[in-house]
């Protein structure tokens, strides 16, 4: 497997191929790429799914990924690293909204679409992305600040897309608050299961816990629990579709006790079982 190494902190670039030329990969860098123009499939930690103009993906390090391009494909490339994240991202961010940056870029749960769903969000995107590059490659007076002002909203973007899930409809309501970093907090780690342990969720947002499951029920009208499984369905829909794993590998990947339970929960869920779904979708 390879491994693309950068030493620098901070970098954006325009890429246009008809044929993939890099091999199966990871980083030791954050990748931000946004499909200017072009269409093909993605193969991001061994699920295959199909990108488009628009889609915007961000990459943890630890994530192995490359393209497969059916039609030219025009990217946009920004790497950066922690260090510029700590240096020049964070400073003079809310609280609230530093926990949702952190969670955005450190959270294990893969997503395997558009980091970007809102379609005016991300026409939005490719214009903060153009102006970025342009500042970035032209180097005038405050450059650097125009970059990371613009590199902020960016990341600010992501965020409002990461809280706003169109999977979120059912919400009770949309305020920005505790709520919305509890449920984007489940998102993230609903694979964790130390993360997701009430006493660690409790601690993390400062409520008892007793208080954090009446909390998000009050709020959302389902249990911690709901959500959880609710965000591993929508998963496991994606890995049956887009993957070549057996129904075995993704109950073990989604934390399933057996292939039995995760059997009988998705076919609760979809009214089909795993295999049926995995043959429709294949078919």
């Amino acid at each position: 497997m390879k491994r693309i190494v950068n030493f620098r902190d901070f970098n954006v670039f325009t890429i246009e191929k008809e044929v993939w030329d890099v091999e199966y990969h990871n980083h030791n860098f954050y990748e931000l790429i946004v499909i200017e123009s072009g269409k093909g499939k993605h193969r991001l930690n061994d699920v295959t799914f199909p990108y488009k103009k628009g889609d915007v993906f961000l990459l943890q390090p630890s994530d192995h990924h490359e393209f497969i391009i059916s039609r030219k494909t025009r990217f946009i490339y920004i790497k950066f690293s922690d260090h510029y994240i700590s240096t020049y991202l964070l400073p003079g961010k809310s609280k609230n909204m530093k926990e949702t940056i952190q969670l955005l870029l450190t959270g294990r749960s893969v997503k395997y679409e558009s980091a970007v769903a809102d379609s005016e969000d991300q026409k939005h995107f490719i214009r903060l992305a153009y102006h970025m590059q342009y500042e970035f490659s032209t180097k005038k007076v405050h450059s650097e600040d125009m970059v990371t002002g613009l590199f902020s909203a960016m990341i600010t973007l992501l965020c409002r897309n990461l809280i706003h899930d169109p999977a979120a409809t059912t919400w009770k309501n949309t305020e920005l608050s505790k709520i919305d970093r509890i449920l984007a907090y489940i998102s993230i780690y609903a694979l964790d299961e130390t993360k997701m342990r009430i006493e660690s969720m409790a601690e993390e947002f400062l409520l008892s816990p007793n208080y954090i499951s009446i909390y998000v029920k009050s709020k959302t009208g389902f249990s911690i629990q709901q959500h959880v499984i609710q965000y591993k369905m929508k998963t496991a829909e994606k890995l049956l579709s887009h993957s070549d794993y057996t129904i075995n590998e993704i109950a073990e990947k989604l934390n399933f006790t057996d292939a039995s339970h995760f059997n009988k929960l998705f076919t609760k869920y979809k009214n089909t079982s795993p295999s049926k779904y995995k043959a429709e979708q294949k078919g």
